[in-house]
């Protein structure tokens, strides 16, 4: 009932032209944040001490972000509008060509970036120029919506890894087979993740994109889908970094991860209206860190 109900949303929406898909944005994205206080308020909560301002500033970020996540639900509804004749209509790239030499190394490329933009349209941005696609990704809370999110996400060719399933071995496989794995490495890493400075405060950080760097030789390229002010996209492609093994494993995997966060924070700052705020990212206090080796993804 939800997936035909979704999937005719779907449908709707993309017979919208899509400034109004993106005005209907704005309205949604305002409401949202007038009624769902229990967000409204984290965010706000999360955002004052990690940009350090006021808390007037931060509701009027907040509000803004909220407008952007209407917007990015509504463009995932969108997505198989998308092909590759017309996405250079919505998504413009910074440095493509980093990505393709990336490729050329042969080992598959980890791709790090998080919930900033329309995450969903940055593999869009990839498959539509013929490259491969591949993302670990973390199942609804209902079966309905994950299916409708699948099948939205096949319409742009990206395969999907499902979390609690043998995502880990497809994932491996897909590096050996030279494609790219997208990780969204913003979210709670829990008692196994690096426990490291973010945004100013501590956060258990996921280091699958430094473990899966490591084993397989494979470039991280940091990339990110920005909005831009006309509503459209940009993808910006950061310079590839490679896993530097001196020989001490959890060092390097910890130094590693934390370069990546350090791109990531950079994001987030340069874009504040464009990331989760209200997503339960420092979870998990440092006191609940496992003493292990840092192998968690």
């Amino acid at each position: 009932m939800l997936y035909n109900f979704l999937m005719m949303f779907s449908r709707l929406v993309r017979l919208l032209p899509y400034d109004l898909l993106l005005f209907l944005g704005k309205i949604l994205g305002n409401l949202y944040y007038l009624l769902i206080k229990k967000q409204r308020e984290r965010a706000v909560a999360q955002m004052m001490p990690a940009l350090q301002i006021s808390e007037a500033e931060a509701r009027k970020l907040v509000r803004k972000s909220f407008v952007n996540l209407a917007r990015n639900v509504l463009d995932i509804f969108y997505m198989p509008n998308l092909n590759e004749k017309n996405f250079s209509n919505y998504i413009k790239i910074d440095h493509l060509e980093r990505m393709k030499d990336a490729l050329a190394e042969g080992h598959g490329v980890v791709v790090l970036t998080g919930h900033i933009g329309t995450w969903e349209w940055l593999s869009a941005a990839f498959t539509l120029n013929g490259l491969p696609v591949t993302a670990i990704a973390k199942l609804q809370p209902n079966q309905e919506y994950s299916r409708v999110l699948d099948d939205l996400r096949a319409t742009i060719n990206v395969e999907i890894f499902n979390r609690g399933t043998s995502e880990l071995l497809s994932a491996g496989r897909a590096l050996k087979k030279g494609k790219i794995l997208g990780f969204l490495a913003d979210q709670d890493g829990g008692p196994g993740g690096a426990f490291i400075n973010f945004l100013g405060k501590i956060a258990s950080t996921p280091m699958g994109p430094a473990v899966f760097s490591k084993k397989f030789h494979s470039p991280v390229l940091p990339a990110f889908i920005i909005r831009q002010e006309d509503g459209r996209h940009l993808v910006k492609i950061f310079e590839v970094m490679h896993f530097e093994d001196t020989g001490n494993t959890d060092e390097d995997l910890f130094r590693f991860t934390e370069k990546m966060t350090r791109i990531l924070e950079q994001v987030i700052r340069e874009n504040p209206t464009q990331w989760l705020w209200f997503q339960k990212r420092w979870n998990t206090p440092p006191e609940m860190k496992k003493e292990n080796k840092h192998h968690t993804v």
